[in-house]
């Protein structure tokens, strides 16, 4: 009987966590150039003295669903939306190197530093985070090259002062950190600078995330809880019947 329980507590606790990705997931339907997670189950049989018939119900990170999200025109040329495979460097919060998203929403902060929605700031194609001179004009190329006409100069002066860095990545070679940026998981083979058009100005890429789909796993999930929890209680049950009988006959 403790071995049904055990499996049925472990399936719980599964779902459980299966829930906390899908929640994750939700709360980012509108976040620009997101990734959805995804989570799975497998069996994990628990090794130790005696026969191994116990099995745990193992949730797993199955990394992230690589389906390109829908575009959105914005016509603000600090917007800008990546081609498939290419991924915009940033500066790692933790400052052990670059990260990489494809949330490409960027702004400018009061002393020029050029950065991401999230707040990180975006590198050059020399890993240097990027600051902007004042201008009066800015375009940004679709290979990444920045542009710029000084304060109270004409347009015909506008001239090139850097390049975004966005690399070509592919999908297996990037993990999700618990800060929403990705990483090389091979830092022995840096990522090479994405040659020719790499980018679209004036448009972002949206979520990836299947909301109505989303919410239709959750309910799915909610009801394996259930039934996980109707088993521990009604083997809970059947263990004290058993109890009292053997008290009878003892």
């Amino acid at each position: 009987m403790d071995k049904a329980l055990y499996v049925a507590m472990t399936g719980a606790r599964a779902s459980l966590q299966a829930q906390g990705t899908l929640s994750h997931n939700l709360a980012n339907t509108d976040t620009p150039g997101f990734k959805e997670a995804l989570a799975n189950t497998e069996a994990f049989p628990v090794r130790g003295q005696g026969f191994a018939s116990r099995v745990d119900a193992l949730h797993v990170d199955a990394g992230f669903n690589r389906r390109q999200g829908a575009q959105q025109i914005t016509g603000n040329p600090l917007d800008l939306s990546l081609q498939a495979g290419n991924w915009l460097a940033v500066q790692s919060p933790q400052g052990e190197g670059e990260a990489y998203t494809r949330g490409a929403a960027l702004s400018l902060t009061p002393n020029g530093q050029l950065v991401t929605a999230g707040g990180h700031a975006v590198l050059d194609d020399n890993g240097n985070p990027i600051a902007i001179p004042p201008h009066q004009a800015m375009e940004i190329g679709n290979d990444g090259t920045i542009s710029i006409v000084p304060l109270g100069e004409g347009p015909q002066t506008m001239a090139m002062i850097g390049r975004i860095k966005v690399v070509s990545a592919a999908d297996e070679r990037l993990q999700r950190g618990l800060d929403g940026l990705f990483r090389n998981n091979d830092p022995q083979q840096p990522f090479v600078q994405a040659q020719g058009k790499s980018l679209e100005s004036g448009q972002l890429e949206g979520s990836n995330v299947d909301a109505a789909g989303a919410l239709v796993q959750m309910i799915q999930l909610q009801r394996q809880y259930e039934m996980q929890v109707k088993v521990i209680k009604h083997g809970d049950e059947n263990a004290r019947s058993a109890n009292s009988l053997l008290r009878l006959n003892g």
